[in-house]
């Protein structure tokens, strides 16, 4: 599995958010988080190498969305690159992807860029409906928080190690000041995660359970050295301990992250 920012999303892929977007409403990757990184697996990656490469053929994004759903239960295909349309080719007959209708073989094959495309399998239904009740609590956050909680809660229960949802939920319950049970849904989740052990950290902090926090901020680190926030927090954690060299150690590393990377958002 690996962790990816929507932002890395577009540096590495060099895909459009709106075509990232498509692509999570699609059903064929996740949905990315609103703050910290989203786990995709091999598999995901696959689709996103894809998209890419037709992307980088000049096949506009709807054209790009309608070959994948096309060939979403085939096997062995070959795709590639026809002018603005894809070409798919098994063995030595081709179609095109949109529309499904057979090509006349007027090109040559040298020139058409081809690569392999991996097997686009349907999620179980119960990952999937996790899915897509995890979208509708991310599209309702801001206006309706209850029906978000709601949703997350679903997803869940369809899909108990939705780690998005997880998070999410946990993060609403600890705004709307129930500490027990956001601690009790961080707890639970069996995913490790950077950004799950941040949020638990700020919530045992707010629990007045210091020494827990800081456990909590090393793990986050231990699972991503990036996540700056937490050095900063585990300096302030460790003054408050009268542990001056290991505040110092901390707060030294945030300054550097913040050197060469500039101040980003918030991960909690």
């Amino acid at each position: 599995m690996h962790e990816y920012s929507q932002s890395d999303l577009t540096r590495i892929f060099q895909l459009t958010r709106p075509l990232l977007r498509a692509l999570a409403r699609e059903g064929y990757i996740p949905p990315a988080a609103r703050h910290g990184k989203t786990t995709y697996s091999f598999h995901h990656l696959q689709i996103l190498r894809t998209a890419q490469a037709l992307r980088d053929a000049g096949i506009p994004g709807p054209k790009i969305l309608r070959a994948l759903e096309n060939i979403r239960n085939t096997r062995a295909w070959a795709i590639g690159a026809s002018g603005k349309d894809v070409e798919i080719r098994e063995g030595g007959q081709s179609w095109e992807a949109a529309s499904g209708q057979y090509a006349l073989q007027l090109a040559s094959l040298a020139a058409t860029r081809v690569s392999s495309l991996p097997v686009i399998a349907q999620p179980p239904p119960g990952v999937a409906a996790a899915e897509a009740l995890y979208a509708r609590g991310y599209a309702l956050e801001s206006a309706d928080a209850v029906a978000a909680r709601a949703a997350y809660e679903a997803a869940l229960r369809a899909h108990s190690e939705h780690l998005e949802a997880r998070v999410n939920l946990g993060r609403l319950l600890h705004l709307d000041g129930e500490l027990s049970e956001a601690e009790r849904v961080y707890r639970q989740s069996q995913t490790v995660s950077a950004l799950l052990s941040y949020n638990l950290a700020i919530l045992l902090e707010d629990l007045g359970r210091e020494a827990e926090a800081a456990a909590a901020y090393r793990e986050a680190l231990a699972q991503d050295p990036y996540l700056h926030d937490a050095h900063f927090n585990l300096s302030r954690l460790y003054e408050r301990a009268s542990l001056p060299r290991e505040a110092l150690r901390h707060l030294l590393a945030y300054r550097r992250h913040i050197l060469q990377f500039g101040d980003g958002a918030p991960h909690e």
